[in-house]
């Protein structure tokens, strides 16, 4: 579901990033008050484990492969907005480091996935569970119907964004520009294995980790359950006044065990749709691939020029989770995992000091 550099035209990549400023500034505003509080952790620590989470790559029917996201449990635990925020610097990250999505193309991942997504996920989330009590097994259900509603959406969103690029940019002769496949193969090639199997891991994910807070930590669920017993104003203030990092070390216990876990993701044989190099287009056996995954249409016989064009746009230092300097994949998927989670922690440590310094004059004024 990461569409790289070359997928997209330019003037579809510029209103994707247009649809998404708006959601990022309204993110930034309902949290901004909350910066010094346990809120950063958490936003981290979910940030982290969205982008480990990426790593566990599922076979799909066609021979592709794809991917949870943890969007569900990310907007049941911080509300749609923080998610939204942990969500996009885990994308931003894979984007910049790892190659896995694109840069000219963030803007339509992060509104695929994390603004999107986190919407649906929320609002599903607060439709299923209504007004039930926090340890109530209906919440867990709730978790996991948003957490499927939302990727599957997601993915939809990503097959008619990749299905109307041959549509609106061709060549005199009609060849595609960008992506190559229309959305009569773009949404089942997308949808299929998303339906079936990633947004299965999805549901069973945002479900089992809502029944685990429900046992270790209920108040991370007080959150998004104005409509529980607890009054609202009373939960926001329990959440965000226990304490700062050393609270959440739960929390990154069990990131920090999904990353020594990462190489499973490496198990999964193939490509997932829509993120071929421009290589594949020339390797007889990738033809094969590309074709048995959309509906036995063949690929172009040359890579689409636009795509080609906008694909080596930016080289990832470490791409594909593969570090040149380790020979071991395993060992580099783990490395690259601890990595993409450094930098994650680095950024937040700099969103809780900005939030430090914000209030710092406001709070000298106030005295």
């Amino acid at each position: 579901m990461h569409i790289p550099d070359g997928y997209l035209s330019l003037s579809t990549c510029a209103v994707t990033y247009t649809a998404a400023v708006p959601f990022w500034t309204v993110a930034l505003w309902r949290v901004k008050r909350l910066l010094n509080t346990r809120l950063v952790p958490l936003l981290a620590v979910f940030s982290a484990f969205s982008f480990v989470i990426m790593m566990f790559n599922l076979p799909l029917p066609g021979g592709t492969t794809g991917h949870a996201v943890g969007m569900g449990i990310a907007a049941v635990v911080l509300g749609p907005w923080a998610a939204m925020l942990a969500i996009s610097i885990a994308l931003l990250i894979q984007a910049i480091f790892f190659g896995d999505g694109g840069i000219t193309t963030l803007g339509a991942n992060c509104f695929n996935m994390a603004i999107v997504g986190s919407l649906v996920a929320y609002s599903v989330y607060r439709l299923v569970s209504g007004r039930s009590a926090i340890d109530s097994s209906k919440r867990v259900i709730a978790a996991a119907v948003a957490g499927y509603v939302a990727i599957n959406i997601a993915a939809l969103l990503a097959a008619i964004e990749f299905g109307i690029q041959p549509i609106l940019f061709h060549d005199a002769a009609g060849t595609p520009l960008y992506a190559p496949y229309p959305l009569n193969i773009a949404i089942p090639a997308m949808m299929i294995g998303h339906l079936g199997f990633a947004g299965l891991a999805e549901a069973i994910i945002s479900g089992g980790l809502v029944a685990y807070l429900q046992r270790t930590e209920p108040t991370l669920l007080r959150l998004t359950a104005p409509g529980a017993p607890e009054p609202d104003a009373a939960a926001v203030q329990a959440v965000v006044s226990r304490g700062g990092w050393l609270s959440t070390r739960t929390l990154w216990g069990a990131v920090a065990v999904l990353m020594i876990l990462t190489p499973l993701g490496l198990l999964a044989a193939g490509v997932a749709w829509g993120e071929w190099s421009t290589e594949d287009f020339a390797n007889p056996e990738m033809r094969q691939e590309i074709a048995a995954a959309s509906g036995n249409q063949a690929p172009p016989e040359q890579t689409p020029a636009g795509l080609e064009r906008l694909a080596s746009l930016w080289t990832a230092p470490l791409p594909d989770y593969a570090p040149a300097f380790i020979r071991s994949p395993a060992v580099g998927y783990i490395l690259s995992a601890m990595v993409g989670a450094g930098l994650i922690i680095l950024i937040f440590l700099g969103v809780g000091w900005l939030g430090d310094k914000m209030r710092g004059p406001a709070a000298t004024t106030a005295g």
